[in-house]
């Protein structure tokens, strides 16, 4: 039974970030261009969309309240709703829950609806695409997975400090 909540929380973590980025490019992708690599943001910043301090204020905004919203939302669930206690329990739970995030950005987000919609094409870089290269890809694979379980022991060591 756990394990099925532990899915549905990682499921609504991820329909966070979906809902987060569909608010960002409400009003178009560039909402979003701090997420795009360099020469996208340049060219944007060249065709006139945006300003390289939109861009860094959309960043720290996006980086911010998300986040900590994140963690916060993991560490609710793990503690308050499951019960966890100790640092085994908290970090298995944790790490369930960002990885299921995480497939579900991969996935849903990155492949298909950066990869194959164009909702997060921006007129005039074109050229540019795919936004996410192969590279970008692998290194978002790699980081994801260790980042989850980083962040998945730091959240649970912290908490096992907390509630000794």
């Amino acid at each position: 039974m756990l394990v099925v909540k532990l899915i549905a929380e990682g499921l609504v973590l991820g329909f966070l970030l979906y809902l987060i980025c569909a608010i960002g490019i409400r009003n178009g992708a560039v909402g979003m261009v701090h997420l795009y690599d360099q020469k996208v943001q340049e060219r944007v910043i060249a065709l006139g969309l945006t300003t390289r301090d939109e861009i860094r204020k959309r960043s720290v905004r996006f980086k911010g309240l998300c986040l900590p919203g994140y963690l916060i939302y993991v560490l609710l669930c793990v503690y308050a709703v499951n019960g966890a206690q100790g640092f085994w329990p908290g970090f298995w739970q944790g790490l369930v829950i960002l990885s299921i995030m995480n497939l579900i950005d991969r996935f849903l987000i990155d492949d298909y609806w950066v990869g194959h919609t164009k909702d997060w094409i921006i007129p005039g870089t074109e050229d540019l695409r795919p936004y996410i290269t192969a590279k970008d890809k692998k290194q978002k694979w790699i980081m994801g997975t260790v980042g989850m379980a980083v962040i998945a022991a730091v959240l649970s060591g912290l908490m096992a400090l907390v509630l000794k």
